[in-house]
C-alpha cells in the first residue's frame, strides 16, 4: 500500500476513534450505504504500535481525589506525573471507505491488550483493562474486574468524542498523530463505579480527558 494511502487509513482511523457517532454517521443524507457492497478506499490490516494516550482532566483528577479513589497503571500501561497515561496498541485493522458510499465510513477496531487503569478505594479495586476502540460507534470497551471478580469482558466503557479533533499530523520514526478527541465515561461505566464504590458522582457527562492516538505508518 503506498505510504499517502496508508496515511489516509490512518487518518481515517483516527477520525473513527475521536469521532463521535454523529460524525461518523454523517455521511447518511449522502444516501450511504450499509450493506458493504461499496468497495474500500483504504486498508490497513494489521496495526502496530504505538499507544493512545489519555491527558487526565483536571476536574476528573479532583473528582476522584476528592472520592479518596486512587488510578493507577495496569500491565504495560503507565501514567506520567503530568496525568498522561499511556496504553500501547497491539493490533487491530482499519478499513475506510468513501464518505456518501457507506454508512459508517470508518470500521475495525484499535487493540491495547495487556494493559488498562486500575481504580482503588477503601480497600476496593476496579480493574479496567484490554482495550477495543471501535470505530463504527465511536466507543472504547474492555475487560471489568470488580473486586477480584469479572463483570464482563467486553463492557462499554468510554465514548469518544472528536467534535475538537486536531488535524492529522506526522511524528517523529515515520508516526501519524491525532489529538484532541474528549474521552467520556459510559453511563454503563459509571453506574458500575458508583454502585461498586458506593457513590454518586460519576455519570455518562463525566469527562476523563483529551486523547492522542499515535500510530506507525
Amino acid at each position: 500500500m503506498k505510504t499517502t494511502t496508508r496515511m489516509a487509513a490512518l487518518a481515517a482511523s483516527g477520525v473513527l476513534a475521536v469521532t463521535g457517532v454523529a460524525a461518523c454517521s454523517s455521511s447518511s443524507s449522502g444516501g450511504g450505504s450499509t450493506s458493504g457492497s461499496a468497495k474500500p478506499a483504504a486498508q490497513v490490516n494489521n496495526l502496530t504500535g504505538e499507544h493512545t494516550q489519555v491527558t487526565f482532566d483536571s476536574g476528573f483528577v479532583q473528582a476522584l481525589q476528592s472520592l479518596k479513589v486512587t488510578p493507577a497503571p495496569l500491565g504495560s500501561a503507565s501514567i506520567s506525573k503530568a496525568g498522561v497515561a499511556t496504553f500501547p496498541i497491539t493490533g487491530g485493522n482499519v478499513t475506510y471507505y468513501k464518505p456518501g458510499t457507506r454508512n459508517p465510513y470508518v470500521v475495525g477496531k484499535i487493540d491495547h491488550n495487556g494493559s488498562g487503569l486500575s481504580l482503588t478505594a477503601g480497600g476496593k479495586t476496579v480493574k479496567l483493562e484490554n482495550f477495543v476502540v471501535n470505530p463504527g460507534t465511536s466507543q472504547l470497551m474492555g475487560k471489568v474486574v470488580a473486586g477480584g471478580k469479572t463483570v464482563g469482558n467486553d463492557v462499554y466503557l468510554f465514548f469518544l468524542n472528536g467534535k475538537t479533533l486536531q488535524p492529522l499530523a506526522t511524528g517523529p520514526n515515520n508516526t501519524a498523530i491525532l489529538q484532541g478527541t474528549k474521552v467520556y465515561l459510559s453511563p454503563a461505566a459509571a453506574s458500575t463505579l458508583n454502585k461498586f464504590f458506593g457513590i454518586s458522582a460519576l455519570s455518562g457527562k463525566t469527562l476523563v480527558g483529551v486523547a492522542k492516538i499515535t500510530i506507525n505508518t
